[in-house]
């Protein structure tokens, strides 16, 4: 069938790449439930998936759809399949700059070499830039492949719409927030410290962190209107809520917080840490009390209030 057989080949393509399905379907910016519904066979991959697919394992779009070796005139079968093929060729034309001035020659140039990670994840970051410094509405699909370097038809080639570019930008800002959390607890023991340093990257003291609370922002909006973002943001949410709820039980069996309700708390600490950081990027600069010094000041102080037991303290 051959739906399985594309599955199978999307397999060999993961195994090559030595890492597990849920750390390439990161890679190609997909949900992992998605990726294994389709290795199954219980969902069909669609055209820009099976495009990030090679594009990120280094092979051929036709390798993956079974047209490579097919017999002279041979038809590809399945709308991912059809999709995929017209997508091949959109990524050619997308990324070959002499187009329609080089017909005279006998063949077209090298494509340029792929960006570090790979053309679907170079438009995410990029993408993802540009809403923090614009907002996404005010973000065009022209800017998002001038940013790249390429063509509008390549930011299709991988992402046919603005919606799935949406999605793939959230999940992508969810993946990078906790990575960067666990990267910054790795080996802390202490609850009360883990705690702090979570707050610590949650304050949006440097560019690079007002820029991802900017995008939070912006997406929380989106989050209100779309149905897929807002699932996501839903998602987002438990996680880094559990986190938080996880350090403060840890807190409690130390004996370093009090013995109080640990969802509770969380999610008491999860919305002031964001109120908090919506009235900093908001407010005017110099004003009182909206400053990224004080927003840590009152979060400490929440948490020495609120949480801290009183022999640790």
């Amino acid at each position: 069938m051959q739906q399985d057989e594309v599955a199978a080949r999307v397999r060999q393509v993961i195994d090559a790449a030595g890492v597990s399905a849920r750390e390439f379907a990161r890679r190609i910016v997909i949900d992992p439930s998605k990726l294994s519904r389709s290795l199954n066979g219980t969902r069909r991959f669609t055209a820009a998936e099976l495009a990030r697919i090679a594009d990120i394992g280094g092979v051929d779009v036709g390798r993956l759809i079974g047209t490579a070796d097919d017999t002279p005139g041979g038809t590809a079968t399945g709308g991912a399949t059809a999709g995929a093929t017209a997508a091949t060729t959109a990524e050619a034309k997308a990324d070959t700059t002499a187009g329609a001035a080089s017909r005279a020659r006998p063949s077209p140039p090298p494509r340029p070499p792929s960006p570090e990670g790979g053309r679907p994840l170079q438009i995410v970051r990029e993408t993802v830039r540009l809403i923090a410094e614009r907002g996404f509405h005010a973000v065009r699909v022209a800017d998002i492949a001038a940013a790249c370097h390429t063509s509008t038809a390549a930011i299709h080639y991988h992402f046919p719409g603005r919606d799935e570019l949406l999605e793939a930008a959230v999940r992508w800002c969810m993946d990078e927030d906790t990575r960067r959390r666990a990267d910054a607890t790795a080996g802390t023991r202490h609850a009360g410290d883990e705690l702090r340093l979570l707050i610590d990257l949650q304050t949006p003291r440097t560019e690079q962190q007002r820029r991802q609370w900017c995008v939070w922002l912006d997406l929380w909006a989106e989050a209100a209107r779309s149905t897929t973002v807002g699932r996501l943001h839903v998602e987002y949410y438990r996680q880094w809520r559990g986190t938080v709820a996880d350090v403060i039980r840890r807190g409690i069996e130390q004996g370093v917080f009090r013995p109080v309700d640990a969802d509770g708390a969380a999610l008491a600490l999860t919305a002031l840490i964001d109120g908090l950081a919506s009235q900093v990027l908001a407010a005017v600069p110099g004003l009182p009390g909206a400053d990224a010094q004080s927003m840590h000041d009152t979060l400490t102080a929440h948490v020495d209030a609120c949480l801290t037991a009183p022999e640790a303290g």
